[in-house]
């Protein structure tokens, strides 16, 4: 079956459904948008460099600490600061592969990372949940749960994000357990795990081995998972991040370093000087990988945005954050590193601010060649809050993207000459025999989306995009369909949480 028969199925089995396109890998064939001039960019990596030599970073992870200093660099115990030489830090991070790929449950859904592809993962970390008709509340287990039957359900979306949102009615030190064994039950995707502490890594390692039937050294050579380190900005690598880049680097896991720059308040209020605080980070955390286990996979992760300088908090979708992630897919691809960004906005409900500040974040990345969008879908109040209705809208837009990145088709039979000589002056191609053969694959079909004129969309209750959004997720968690497990893997993992629960109960006790 053709691409393009699998689309024309996929549409025509969605029926009353949400209308959705297939599951599938994408690639951006554009290029990307150069903002800076070589010079320009130059400048960023030696003065990244010189921030680290001559200020360093406050690394409190001990172990972190004892490679950098085995590594070549300065160390100074007494502030737990690290000053790297630029020769060190260069040599390094060649060893990083340009491309890897990605495992998941179902391999027609492995990922490819690097080489133009992109993947979209969905929202993970916020502490709320949120929806038009609760409102919003503390996450608990049963919204996780139920988002990532949704982000299954979602097909433009191609990896759980880390969790949707904090299962705050579990215990806080094994609440990871109970979220990967949801992962693994709910969704055969690609998913995200904590580096928050190297024992919620090697926790993630140990239930994907059971779930793939899988050793540590195959995992090892195929990678299954993904985390995000964020440095403590300004410039501080805290234990829990360390611990886990470790344990990471040395399960062969890629990780995706990502500095939390928000200029005007954790790096300077310029976006050349947060840039270059930016990358100085990210180039450490890099290094430090490479250090632990030279070629471990790796993402440059570009975060950098501004604050309200009225007010202090943080602003996102702005122009300076667009700038900003055009200029970091430039610094990562100077080093042949794939490249994170994130769909962001401040807004605090889903509303046409959310819309157009994710749209504005969302072209920003994907014209400055990013390979994993974080946060594509379901992010709301500057990452706070996991909204239902704003992970539909933002998987609207994502299929939007995704049919923009697909090339345009110039032959032939595209020209339809055929179809004009058919028509001649002042007819119409809506009988012509060219449309009859591809009217119902010509255009992008909207999920979300209402084209109907005023008076039929008065008569159908005249509901808001976000009200439709509202019946849309209720829908695909209606009618979800939970991916096959083996009973087997299923108990053996129910198994290792419990005794795991157990251990860690009982050390923190």
């Amino acid at each position: 079956m053709t691409r393009e028969t699998a689309r024309r199925r996929e549409r025509r089995v969605v029926g009353g459904g949400p209308r959705q396109m297939p599951f599938a890998n994408v690639t951006n064939r554009y290029p990307p948008i150069a903002l800076l001039s070589s010079d320009e960019l130059e400048s960023i990596h030696h003065a990244s460099l010189r921030l680290l030599s001559e200020i360093g970073m406050e690394v409190m992870h001990d172990e972190s600490r004892a490679l950098l200093k085995a590594a070549g660099a300065t160390v100074d115990e007494s502030n737990q600061r690290v000053r790297f030489d630029p020769a060190m830090v260069e040599e390094k991070i060649r060893t990083v592969p340009s491309r890897f790929t990605l495992q998941a449950r179902d391999p027609a859904k492995n990922l490819t990372v690097g080489d133009g592809s992109m993947i979209f993962a969905a929202t993970g970390g916020p502490a709320f949940a949120h929806d038009i008709d609760r409102g919003r509340r503390a996450g608990n287990y049963q919204d996780m749960c139920d988002y990532i039957k949704v982000v299954q359900s979602l097909n433009v979306i191609h990896q759980e994000g880390g969790c949707p949102c904090e299962p705050t009615d579990l215990p806080a030190d094994s609440r990871h357990l109970d979220f990967y064994l949801a992962a693994i039950r709910y969704t055969d995707k690609n998913w995200q795990c904590w580096a928050l502490g190297g024992y919620r890594v090697e926790d993630a390692i140990d239930m994907l081995a059971i779930a793939l039937g899988q050793t540590r050294d195959q995992l090892r050579a195929n990678p299954a998972t993904l985390t995000i380190v964020n440095s403590n900005s300004p410039l501080r690598l805290d234990i829990p991040m360390g611990e886990g880049l470790c344990a990471m680097a040395r399960a062969g896991q890629p990780v995706a370093m990502t500095p939390f720059t928000l200029s005007g308040a954790m790096s300077p209020v310029t976006i050349a000087g947060a840039l270059a605080q930016q990358n100085a980070e990210a180039l450490a955390l890099i290094a430090l990988s490479q250090i632990v286990a030279p070629g471990a996979p790796v993402m440059y992760g570009g975060f950098t945005s501004n604050v309200d300088m009225r007010t202090g908090a943080p602003a996102f979708g702005t122009p300076e954050y667009a700038k900003a992630q055009l200029a970091s897919g430039q610094l990562a691809r100077r080093y042949n590193i794939p490249f994170r960004s994130s769909n962001v906005t401040a807004s605090n409900c889903v509303d046409v601010q959310a819309a157009y500040e994710s749209g504005m974040s969302l072209w920003s990345t994907i014209m400055g060649g990013v390979n994993l969008i974080e946060h594509a879908a379901g992010w709301l109040e500057g990452g706070l809050t996991a909204s239902f209705e704003k992970l539909i809208l933002d998987a609207e837009m994502l299929q939007l993207m995704r049919s923009f990145l697909d090339p345009l088709k110039i032959d032939e039979d595209n020209l339809a000459f055929s179809a004009m000589e058919e028509v001649g002056p002042g007819g119409h191609f809506f009988g012509a025999q060219h449309t009859l053969a591809r009217f119902d694959r010509a255009f992008y079909e909207p999920m979300l989306s209402d084209w109907r004129n005023f008076e039929t969309w008065s008569e159908a209750g005249a509901k808001t995009g976000t009200e439709r959004a509202n019946a849309i997720w209720k829908d695909l968690l209606r009618t979800y369909e939970e991916p096959p497990l083996d009973p087997a893997i299923r108990e053996e993992l129910e198994a290792f949480v419990a005794r795991r629960k157990e251990e860690i109960h009982r050390k923190s006790a």
